[in-house]
């Protein structure tokens, strides 16, 4: 049985009508696919179709996901992989792929079952074998990861939790505008899943990075971020490296885990867009990129 939503419905169909190379944003914790809002426009006017799908019970308004926060309490990433992967199974081209935070780490675990034609995973999450420095795992949001309750429980950032996680590189009116405009609560076990990725062989939180079919990765991080430090993003990418295809990464100066709803979301979005146009027309994914540089080896900036 379908558990694809009405609105989700309405997109696929929009997408395979429009023959357009449909693009997939899959959001993170404490947020909901609204948070995609300019990116999805964006792409559309760049000639690509977009698809915002949800997670498994998200609500479909900010109003009633404050309203019942206990929703998003046991949302699992093995959920949110599949049910991001039977959106896709409805679609008529391979689509490419874009995360945040935990859609980052929910984008290459879609990636690595060979779903993607091209992947971006924005501030990723911690998944199993990504060894970072010590300490740097989910930096802003330790606390929750030595509660034991935290697993079954949805939690909510306070502002000051999210001013230091999200908002640390903004001032303190953007700051609030974005707190009030797309925080909701998130589930504790999606966050426990990340956090103990490489203390649980039977984590959820695992991608498998070397399977050919993946496609071409860009990885990029805010070089300010609290939650997914560069160290976590850079392991990210060392472990994916490993994989025949292209892999890459960009580190985004001054810039936080918000930075794709902050007022330079542009500056990101235009990044992932180069990426992705400049993979679609590789022939050949194995090969150098045109510019004679292996790619793989290459750390972008931003553009």
């Amino acid at each position: 049985m379908s558990t694809r939503s009405e609105r989700e419905e309405r997109e696929i169909a929009a997408a395979n009508a429009s023959d357009k190379t449909p693009v997939v944003f899959i959001h993170g914790l404490w947020l909901l696919p609204s948070s995609w809002d300019n990116w999805a426009e964006f792409f559309k006017q760049a000639g690509y179709a977009p698809l915002t799908p949800d997670w498994p019970g998200d609500p479909a308004t900010i109003r009633e996901a404050r309203a019942n926060p206990k929703v998003f309490a046991k949302t699992t990433l093995k959920q949110v992989a599949d049910h991001t992967a039977e959106v896709i199974g409805a679609l008529d081209k391979k689509p490419v792929i874009m995360g945040h935070s935990t859609g980052g780490l929910v984008a290459q675990m879609v990636a690595g079952r060979g779903l993607a034609v091209a992947t971006v995973a924005i501030d990723p999450g911690v998944f199993r074998g990504v060894l970072p420095l010590p300490g740097s795992v989910l930096k802003g949001v330790g606390p929750f990861l030595i509660n034991p309750l935290t697993r079954r429980r949805a939690i909510t950032l306070t502002p000051k939790q999210f001013k230091y996680g999200w908002a640390n590189a903004l001032d303190d009116d953007e700051t609030k505008r974005l707190y009030e405009t797309f925080h909701v609560a998130g589930s504790g076990i999606a966050l426990v899943q990340m956090g103990n990725a490489n203390l649980n062989p039977w984590t959820q939180a695992k991608v498998k990075t070397k399977n050919p079919a993946r496609g071409p990765l860009l990885i990029i991080d805010g070089e300010k971020d609290h939650t997914v430090p560069w160290a976590i993003a850079n392991a990210s990418y060392k472990r994916q490296r490993r994989n025949v295809g292209v892999t890459e990464i960009v580190k985004i100066p001054n810039r936080g885990h918000a930075l794709t709803i902050d007022s330079g979301w542009r500056e990101v979005a235009q990044t992932a867009l180069n990426f992705v146009e400049r993979s679609l027309r590789e022939v050949d994914l194995t090969q150098p990129a045109q510019d004679g540089v292996d790619s793989r080896q290459r750390f972008g900036s931003a553009v």
